[in-house]
């Protein structure tokens, strides 16, 4: 009798995968090239695995397959006009899949993944461009409907005045004094012009 094929399919081992990568790399161990990247005179070299820059960067892939066997046992790439930061990012997020930057700093991070071919990385940073742009977007919508209502109730203002404002006004005989200006001369006012006078 004939046994009937079942999927063992793990959800786990690619996340798995990626985290011993990462711990790999960050204690220097299996490391078999070295990125040495330059940026305005500062410079920091970078230890990583040629399978796991290959497998995300077109550029790593074309450089590793491109090299001679005698390179030995350590690869160097130097990379120019790259910020030290901005590769230190690039190179989480190939290995963990995300990493977290500074808003002013995701054109950067879109630039540096077009440069190295990583189109996982490219195709992230344009989402979260395009997010940020509909954001923005929007806060302008709210804003200019919320200052076109406004311009309305400006030039709409209430025909009716307020029912308190008119109570007050009737109760405080000085308040309707001041409002309403008198037509009857008050004794006491030429009594000052005429003391100015003298």
């Amino acid at each position: 009798m004939e046994s009937t094929p079942v999927l063992l399919e793990s959800k786990s081992s690619p996340i798995n995968l990626l985290n011993e990568m990462h711990q790999l790399r960050l204690l220097g161990h299996l490391c078999d090239v070295t990125v040495s990247v330059e940026y305005q005179g500062v410079r920091a070299e970078f230890v990583a695995h040629k399978a796991v820059l290959a497998a995300t960067s077109k550029f790593f892939k074309e450089v590793f397959l491109n090299e001679k066997a005698v390179d030995g046992p350590r690869s160097n790439v130097f990379l120019n006009e790259v910020q030290v930061a901005d590769f230190a990012s690039f190179l989480e997020f190939v290995y963990t899949a995300k990493v977290e930057v500074e808003e002013d700093r995701v054109q950067r991070m879109l630039e540096i993944a077009e440069k190295l071919k990583c189109l996982d990385l490219s195709e992230t940073c344009f989402q979260l461009k395009k997010q940020m742009l509909e954001s923005v977007l929007l806060e302008l919508q709210n804003f200019s409907e919320s200052q076109n209502s406004e311009d309305e109730s400006a030039v709409h203002p209430n025909v009716l005045p307020d029912s308190k404002a008119v109570a007050e006004a009737e109760e405080d005989p000085l308040d309707s004094s001041i409002a309403r200006p008198s037509h009857e001369a008050s004794p006491e006012v030429p009594a000052a012009k005429s003391k100015e006078k003298m």
